[in-house]
């Protein structure tokens, strides 16, 4: 694994993300209901132009699309979740969570279904699918990991 590119703050996930998918025509992300629900819809507003949708948790079903409102990026209709990419947000690889990496992987593939140039790509913080060895059992093409620094301050 290299570094191809760092940055700071929200900014950097968002234009890292957005060169990660310059040729991908229909991206789905896949999270925890709530926790990766805006986080699909802050990184899915960089790129608001292509075809996107939300899978929570792996409820392949469930699927719905994300889209631009007047309210900012929201989910909507149900659709159908294939796609070229597919982005595993962290929060499924949070150990309270318990969703099992093999369980995710199978979705991944069932989400691709069988594009030659599919690409997956995990968005995560504090390094949460090392820690859960999911790298390990997704063949992930890339990875946006970012580390928090947080400061509480009584004025």
């Amino acid at each position: 694994m290299q570094v191809i590119n760092t940055g700071q703050g929200v900014g950097g996930i968002l234009n890292g993300f957005r060169a990660l998918v310059e040729d991908s025509e229909k991206i789905t992300f896949v999270g925890t209901p709530g926790f990766c629900t805006p986080f699909a819809e802050l990184i899915g507003f960089v790129v608001r132009n292509k075809q996107l949708a939300f899978i929570p948790n792996l409820d392949f079903e469930s699927a719905k699309t994300l889209l631009m409102t007047k309210q900012g990026m929201q989910l909507g209709d149900s659709t159908d979740p294939s796609a070229d990419t597919v982005v595993l947000l962290g929060g499924l690889a949070m150990p309270k969570i318990g969703v099992e990496a093999e369980k995710a992987n199978e979705l991944v593939g069932r989400i691709l279904n069988g594009k030659e140039n599919g690409k997956v790509i995990g968005v995560c913080f504090q390094s949460m699918f090392s820690q859960q060895k999911w790298e390990e059992v997704i063949a992930f093409d890339y990875i946006i990991n970012a580390d928090l620094d947080i400061k509480v301050m009584e004025v």
